[in-house]
């Protein structure tokens, strides 16, 4: 089938179809403009990634796409929803308010040639240009905007730090910023997500699939073509994304460094937008780079519900609209007065509550410490008066320690750590780590996650060899490990770690009872399996797709040894959780 480089008018856009963008290396990567009839200046909303430009949302990610129409009306109000597309913008919202919306295949991906190599720096690069040749486009006013939701968000981070002279504005909407601590290597433990995702989601709309792949909704043709190539060149115009993150098995590698963002040279306004849910990919990262960013104009809001319904609900484009008209638009928007800190406040049962502040974390915390004692496998306000300790196995379910009843309702928003000191009767031991809730009967507390619908309040990973901190980056309630070297365990020695447990937000009940898991495996729900996604996995027992279980990186000669938690004067084990007094609350 003949390229498509087509113009037409209809839905009140006009459409141009595989616009050619040319890098400089000579790859002409293809682009879709929708813009107003009208001919005029307007600010643009800019993607690139490999999701598929022509792809329909419903189409590989069907049971999201209804699930969320049927729960969040709104979401397909006020479109024909035609042109839906997977984690990036409706046009047909954003058009009418006088946006250009520009959708880039990623190289290598959907209508894009080249060689597909995920988050690379070659591909930072190529956003880059495709930023400035938006920007020179006689329809644009050379105000560029970057928004979009994870693949479309973390690569924002990315390229913000090469710092594009025509990019106004980044909307980074549940974006993991650090490849190996965010997504990969889960303090320091492998995660198999991409050997899931990758297959599921990248590999169907590689470039060249042509008619061996999908073909578009939107306009009859094929997502991932025109050209059909064989097996064999797809495998040769590809990088093997997950077999690359197995073998970079420390952050100082270079796979790893190469896609780390310069913090210190993302000066753009941003709006960092995290779910609280999204534990194993997302939230840390929003979280690191809100805080660490250079930018001067910054702010940070956080949701629950699904990964991807919050940025289509009314909510979402209502924020995303503020926060673009302001900086591309130059309107009043209302945002001047926009907290720098907005949150949305989780409470059992699905009930969130919006409270702006000031900053992250809040300045009023009360950071409060739970001291793990051995006796009856409690949490207490002061260490043990006596040395103990409790044992389990390596690989097992561990040892849950809990408080007391609360005598009145708490708040718990804001990072996390641990302290523990632990010997194994090996060189290595894996740490999980599971912040829970309980009600008066001793039923947990879940909630839907950003992907499992029975996510913990928060949880935390540390592979024992990988305990060495960063002094410069490293803060009481926000551990930081190098991860740049193996320092293996004396078997049967006493080593103290400091463990990372990402952000969280709870409004605790009274008479509920707050507890701590320490794992040799993977949290899982104990109601049993939930239904998963086509794409991500048939079933979900509590974490969803990340999955920490892959046997080549946990042998059991090594990980599946006793591991022994110590407590006591000498050894005052603890959790760091950040408590939020009721008098500031509102």
């Amino acid at each position: 089938m003949a390229r498509r480089e087509t113009g037409e008018i209809r839905d009140g856009m006009r459409i141009e179809w595989d616009v050619p963008v040319p890098m400089e290396d000579g790859v002409v990567l293809r682009a879709d403009v929708f813009r107003p009839v009208a001919q005029g200046r307007q600010p643009v909303i800019l993607t690139y990634g490999p999701y598929g430009k022509w792809l329909h949302f419903g189409d590989l990610y069907d049971v999201q796409w209804r699930r969320m129409c049927e729960e969040h009306p709104d979401v397909p109000a006020g479109s024909t929803n035609k042109y839906q597309n997977w984690e990036v913008v409706d046009p047909e919202k954003w058009v009418p308010d006088g946006y250009a919306v520009v959708r880039v295949d990623s190289r290598g991906a959907g209508r894009s040639p080249g060689v597909l190599d995920l988050w690379s720096a070659r591909e930072a690069r190529d956003y880059y240009h495709c930023i400035e040749w938006a920007a020179a486009k006689p329809w644009s006013n050379g105000r560029v905007g970057l928004n979009g939701i994870s693949y479309y968000g973390m690569n924002q981070w990315q390229v913000a730090a090469l710092q594009p002279p025509h990019l106004a504005a980044i909307c980074v909407w549940e974006g993991a910023a650090d490849y190996y601590r965010d997504m990969s290597r889960h303090g320091g433990i492998y995660c198999t997500f991409a050997d899931t995702w990758f297959p599921k989601q990248i590999l169907p709309v590689q470039h060249g699939k042509g008619t061996n792949g999908l073909r578009s909704r939107m306009n009859g043709d094929w997502v991932a073509g025109p050209e059909t190539l064989a097996q064999e060149e797809l495998g040769a115009q590809r990088r093997d994304f997950p077999a690359e993150c197995y073998a970079a098995r420390l952050a100082s590698d270079d796979h790893w460094r190469s896609r780390m963002p310069d913090w210190s040279k993302v000066t753009v306004p941003l709006l960092s937008a995290a779910n609280w849910g999204g534990q194993g990919l997302h939230p840390r990262g929003n979280f690191e780079g809100f805080v660490r960013a250079a930018s001067r104009e910054k702010w940070l809001e956080v949701h629950g519900i699904e990964h991807w319904t919050e940025f289509y609900t009314d909510y979402g484009v209502r924020t995303q609209k503020r926060f673009f008209g302001h900086f591309l638009k130059g309107e009043d928007t209302g945002w001047g007065a926009q907290p720098r800190v907005s949150l949305q406040v989780r409470h059992p049962g699905g009930k969130f509550v919006e409270r702006g502040e000031n900053e992250w974390p809040l300045a009023r915390t009360q950071w409060t410490k739970y001291f793990l004692d051995p006796r009856g496998h409690c949490l207490s306000p002061g260490p043990p008066p006596a040395p103990g300790s409790v044992t389990y196995a390596g690989l097992g379910d561990g040892v849950t320690f809990l408080a007391t009843p609360l005598e009145k309702e708490i708040e718990i928003t804001g990072p996390v750590a641990a302290k523990l000191w632990v010997s194994s009767a090996t060189h290595d031991a894996d740490l999980f780590l599971v912040v829970r809730v309980f009600t008066p009967d001793l039923k947990e507390v879940t909630f839907m996650g950003a992907l499992d619908p029975h996510t913990p309040v928060a949880q935390g990973w540390l592979r024992a060899s990988h305990r060495k901190l960063d002094p410069a980056l490293s803060l009481p309630y926000r551990p930081y490990h190098t991860h740049d070297e193996i320092r293996k365990l004396e078997p049967g020695r006493i080593h103290e770690l400091d463990v990372e447990v990402w952000p969280t937000c709870i409004v605790v009940p009274k008479g509920c009872r707050i507890g701590l898991t320490v794992r040799g495996r993977d949290y899982e729900w104990p109601g049993g399996a939930a239904p998963g996604l086509g794409t991500l996995g048939a079933v979900f027992t509590g974490v969803g797709p990340f999955r920490h279980d892959d046997p080549r990186d946990r042998p059991p000669a090594v990980f599946g040894a006793e591991v022994t938690l110590h407590m006591g004067p000498e050894h005052p084990a603890h959790l760091l959780l950040p408590v939020i007094p009721p008098a500031d609350r509102s």
